[in-house]
């Protein structure tokens, strides 16, 4: 039986074998710590019995108003703990930190536009893409062309304080807008 709990700024020292993922994205340690101080509500881990960290989902909120909303940074599973439901379980879990706790009206996330499975695992959640944004990544060296590559969709869902689904569209992928447009 395995734990879903906090991250804590030591857990940092024991998932590197789930960042070794070609798609996770890996920041430096004073990126993970603001995020544990300022938003530890929205941070989260599973783990064995053992300790082996399986999986992992940081968070945050931010916007006012209109614009209020849960922000997926970081989602990771270990290869060995995949398809098992642990992702499906944080977006869950995040989404409902974000709705009753943030009160956000969406949730959102980037994923590079090369990332069928995760696109195609987001959808599945209920996410559509929200829009196109131009050179988001660095390039991997693995894309058709270097724009599909470092390319991210900005894929949403709306919470329950958006029930109009104005915070998403349905032509997103035909909106086009550059890296610095995003805020």
């Amino acid at each position: 039986m395995s734990i879903v709990r906090s991250f804590k700024a030591t857990d940092l020292f024991k998932f590197n074998h789930i960042n070794l993922d070609l798609w996770t994205e890996t920041y430096a340690i004073n990126f993970y710590l603001g995020y544990f101080s300022r938003w530890p509500n929205m941070c989260a881990l599973q783990e064995t019995p053992q300790g082996r960290i399986m999986g992992y989902v940081i968070g945050k909120a931010e916007g006012t108003g209109n614009e209020r909303h849960g922000h997926v940074t970081a989602l990771s599973v270990a290869p060995e703990y995949r398809r098992l439901g642990l992702s499906r379980k944080f977006m869950a879990w995040l989404e409902k930190v974000s709705d009753e706790s943030e009160r956000g009206l969406f949730i959102d996330l980037y994923v590079r536009c090369v990332n069928y499975a995760a696109i195609s695992m987001y959808e599945g959640f209920g996410y559509s893409v929200y829009r196109r944004v131009r050179e988001y990544y660095s390039n991997l060296g693995l894309g058709l062309t270097p724009r599909d590559e470092e390319d991210g969709f900005d894929m949403r869902k709306p919470l329950t304080r958006d029930p109009m689904r104005r915070s998403v569209r349905a032509n997103g992928r035909d909106i086009v807008v550059s890296a610095n447009e995003v805020p």
